[in-house]
């Protein structure tokens, strides 16, 4: 497999999804490495943990990037998060670019398990990378502490998976999302 530096010159407008976690504190870290031109987003839904808030203020720093924002505000609810509104959102931040690079582990969830490194996403109409399918939650932790990454602190608190407040709860892998519900994946990856 080629590198991600490699993969990523194939494209001439990459935009990097960013919620914050873990995943994207080893994601930036890389992609900015191998394409400081990268365009850096988030979603944001306006019930986003206070905690959420501090830790993008600490990556635009320790990163040097601007994060762009799409809003997907609402009447957020457990049973309606990653509706209609984000994915709406989504698209806007994806509008023009060539590829979207993504934080999506295979070992997450067992939804995940058969996702590639780079596959071609027919919903949105462009290449959709996930460099870290293969990274292990041992395989974040090395690298966030070997570079000094910053990283969000609920984490530590037992969140394995951040989300906003309304539909996220402490547990392992993606287990504290959506608790009270059957829903087992997010609206953007489904």
């Amino acid at each position: 497999m080629r590198g991600l530096a490699e993969q990523l010159a194939e494209y001439e407008n990459v935009a990097v999804a960013c919620s914050f976690q873990k995943e994207e504190s080893v994601l930036l870290d890389l992609v900015l490495e191998a394409r400081p031109d990268a365009r850096v987003f988030t979603i944001d839904t306006g019930v986003l943990f206070a905690e959420t808030l501090a830790t993008w203020r600490a990556f635009e720093e320790h990163f040097g990037v601007a994060v762009e924002v799409f809003e997907a505000r609402g009447n957020w609810t457990a049973a309606d998060c990653c509706g209609v509104a984000k994915v709406a959102a989504l698209e806007a931040a994806v509008a023009g670019a060539d590829c979207w690079v993504t934080g999506l582990r295979r070992e997450q969830a067992p939804t995940r398990t058969d996702i590639e490194e780079l596959a071609y996403d027919e919903r949105f109409g462009l290449w959709k990378a996930n460099p870290l399918a293969a990274w292990t939650e041992q395989d974040l932790w090395k690298r966030i502490h070997a570079r000094g990454l910053p990283y969000h602190p609920l984490h530590a608190a037992g969140y394995a998976s951040i989300g906003c407040v309304p539909c996220t709860a402490p547990g392992s892998g993606r287990e504290g999302r959506w608790a009270d519900s059957e829903r087992t994946e997010c609206g953007l990856h489904a």
